[in-house]
């Protein structure tokens, strides 16, 4: 990490380099008080276990987080290749996809190495990345399934013009819309965070820089981000969820008026693969960062973020190949394809 200072406020520039990668990361503070300890890295405790049980997570994890990048790349994969599923709904599902893969690649590999390494430390500026990364997959996953509910309500609701209403334009701009207000929105609270003075402690009491767990590192006021948070949750999650719950109301009763048993059931198989995906993120989400904080205690909720940011992307391709019949027959036909070269 190289940094340069800038008067007359002190102006950091951090910039974030690996073999691969470079991010670079600005943020500024005013030099107030010439006897002020500025934090430059963060303890994350994790979750505080024996030695051979940090193992054993290290492990499990490391596997769960296998079967997330390999179920959905073969989603991502499947879609890519097989022309039959070019059509808006697997669109977003590959947006999904690779939403899910992000998210968990945002936390899941330090909390990994911090499992196995007796020093588990994180600078301060990849600890605010993190954060800001980990917002910003989380409001553009729940925008990319809002967008793929509606979709299915166009599709089921207004057969008869779904071409013309999701055509190719309005895809990309739905989807391009998803991620640009998702980092225009995380962007915003990581403004916010970087106003604040970060003098200690500088400990976390979690496997990753959750935004809550940062707010505790002011030390300062932080009711202004505490609110805005809370306006962005309703604003992510309880209209979006509103929207997604009217809408399948009233998919389920176009699905009854459906004449045809087998039109029914594709309908059905389509629309409850969404449909469980939906109740896990929302739920978990809102559990997460809506219920008062004195309702669950800080190993629930680590629990409840691991759920998040790492069960529920592994779950989503098994969810959508395990009940969508063109799914499994994308996979059927490339197994065979391969089999016949």
């Amino acid at each position: 990490m190289k940094c340069f200072l800038f008067s007359p406020i002190s102006c950091e520039i951090s910039v974030l380099s690996t073999s691969q990668d470079f991010f670079f990361f600005f943020f500024c503070h005013e030099n107030m008080e010439s006897n002020r300890t500025w934090i430059t890295e963060v303890v994350l405790l994790g979750f505080q276990v024996d030695p051979a049980l940090e193992l054993f997570l290290f492990g499990f994890f490391l596997l769960f987080y296998s079967f997330t990048l390999v179920g959905n790349g073969i989603i991502l994969g499947l879609i890519c290749l097989d022309s039959r599923l070019h059509t808006p709904m697997y669109v977003f599902l590959s947006h999904l996809a690779i939403v899910d893969m992000s998210y968990a690649s945002s936390t899941v590999p330090k909390m990994l190495a911090n499992l196995v390494m007796h020093k588990k430390v994180i600078s301060f500026a990849p600890c605010i990345l993190q954060t800001f990364l980990y917002l910003a997959f989380a409001i553009t996953e729940c925008l990319i399934l809002v967008v793929m509910c509606c979709d299915r309500y166009v599709a089921i609701c207004h057969p008869l013009q779904y071409t013309l209403i999701m055509n190719w334009r309005v895809c990309t701009v739905l989807a391009s819309t998803c991620w640009i207000f998702s980092f225009l929105l995380a962007l915003v609270h990581i403004t916010l965070i970087l106003r604040l003075p970060f003098c200690g402690p500088q400990k976390i009491d979690h496997f990753f820089c959750q935004i809550m767990s940062v707010f505790k590192l002011a030390c300062a006021d932080t009711g202004l981000n505490q609110a805005v948070l809370f306006a962005g949750s309703v604003l992510v999650l309880v209209g979006p969820l509103c929207l997604v719950l009217v809408s399948y109301l009233r998919i389920l009763a176009a699905i009854l008026r459906i004449q045809s048993g087998e039109g029914r059931r594709k309908a059905f198989s389509t629309c409850s693969s969404h449909l469980c995906v939906v109740g896990l993120f929302f739920g978990s989400a809102i559990v997460m960062y809506m219920v008062p904080r004195s309702s669950h205690s800080q190993e629930q909720r680590k629990i409840l973020s691991l759920f998040y940011s790492l069960f529920n992307p592994m779950l989503n391709p098994l969810i959508y190949s395990l009940r969508n019949a063109e799914v499994k027959g994308a996979l059927k036909r490339v197994l065979w394809k391969q089999r016949s070269m």
